[in-house]
């Protein structure tokens, strides 16, 4: 990068000025990571000091058939398929409460586009796990299965939302985002949601009193500008509602091992790349820098590993999600040893070894509980980067 660009970027981010559309793309150019980290750094200390956010919580997903057969993903199967399955609305209920261990805080509900389970299934389901885990929030549903209830009963989205926000829904949950620009979605997308109605649904949800989550796909097929495209449209939008809390970059995963069945429905992986470390550092860091208005930014540490779930601490990120069970939709396509489970304990050891200060959340970002940072009296004890 030029130097003289780079001071004037520098100048920029300390000021608290607003980034274009060109800075974005001029940031994914640099190779300078520190750099790019130490920017990041700077505005996420701004943001949120020296705190590292995390929640209990617990991954459902209560069916997996699903009438999509979007490329990048593992996880749906078509009805009759082996490995396909949907839970009665007991079975969910019962799975739940086998989760309800160590002050669980949030349930996480996603489901595949099934053709044949009727609209009520959704809301008696809500209304179900809340009645059996009323201390529980229930972050449920992408905007997408929004979408397709819309098709399946024959109602609004706004009614539909009224009704599972009566059942107990507390928060949409933000997948169906992948990459928003139409050069690369219609070769990854296998529904009819794009970036019109997922913006429809959660200017509705944020206008109805809900904070959602809003997510980004990386490390496929996209260049560097569709991830700057994707990311000013939804601070758009957070211009206009305020209503996402948080921005989570998923890491692109391939399938490394054929499924039980022996297909790999990943059909995006013969000509893709998975996003190394450094890739996603940069994309932490350039979105934390672009994305101005929006509080916290997330590392789904599940698709990211550990080490570069605590990399991005210091690159821009504010929150390492949960201590997630079970995450069905992409783990199983993981072969670099992440757990797919982390307890209370074990993300405080992490947060802290990092150099941060872990605070405990609810779904709504409102603090359960701060503990003890790293021990500062240790020569050896991490701290974050200095800015």
């Amino acid at each position: 990068m030029d130097a003289g660009l780079k001071r004037e970027l520098e100048e920029k981010v300390y000021a608290g000025e607003r980034l274009t559309r060109e800075d974005g793309i001029a940031l994914y150019e640099s190779d300078d990571l520190a750099w790019l980290g130490g920017l990041a750094h700077h505005v996420r200390t701004q943001k949120n000091g020296d705190v590292v956010h995390f929640n209990v919580n617990r991954h459902l997903n209560m069916t997996n058939v699903c009438t999509a057969s979007c490329a990048y993903c593992s996880f749906q199967r078509k009805p009759g398929e082996k490995d396909a399955y949907t839970m009665r609305i007991e079975e969910a209920v019962n799975l739940a409460k086998a989760m309800e261990g160590e002050n669980l805080t949030e349930l996480h509900i996603v489901n595949g586009l099934h053709p044949s389970l009727p609209w009520r299934y959704y809301p008696r389901s809500l209304k179900a796990l809340k009645e059996a885990l009323p201390q529980v929030s229930l972050k449920a549903f992408t905007a997408t299965e929004i979408h397709h209830f819309e098709t399946i009963s024959g109602m609004s989205a706004s009614d539909i939302l009224d009704e599972l926000i009566d059942a107990g829904l507390e928060s949409l949950t933000g997948g169906g985002a992948e990459i928003f620009d139409w050069e690369v979605r219609q070769h990854i997308v296998d529904h009819r949601t794009h970036w019109e109605d997922w913006s429809r649904i959660h200017r509705l949800a944020h206008a109805k009193g809900l904070k959602t989550p809003c997510t980004m796909l990386y490390g496929h097929i996209e260049e560097p500008r569709h991830r700057v495209d994707h990311v000013l449209r939804l601070r758009e939008l957070q211009d206009e509602t305020g209503g996402f809390q948080v921005f989570i970059p998923l890491r692109y995963q391939h399938d490394f091992v054929d499924m039980k069945d022996g297909k790999v429905r990943n059909t995006l992986q013969a000509r893709t790349t998975m996003a190394s470390g450094a890739e996603a550092l940069k994309t932490f860091a350039v979105s934390r820098l672009l994305f101005d208005n929006v509080p916290h930014v997330k590392v789904f540490w599940v698709m990211h590993g550990l080490s570069t779930a605590q990399l991005a601490l210091n690159h821009g990120a504010d929150d390492m999600d949960g201590s997630v069970v079970e995450y069905k939709i992409t783990h199983d396509a993981d072969s670099y040893g992440t757990p797919n489970k982390l307890t209370r304990e074990d993300i405080l050891e992490l947060i802290r070894d990092a150099g941060f200060r872990p605070v405990e959340r609810n779904t709504r970002y409102e603090i359960i509980r701060e503990y003890p940072g790293p021990d500062g009296s240790r020569r050896e004890s991490p701290q974050p980067m200095r800015v």
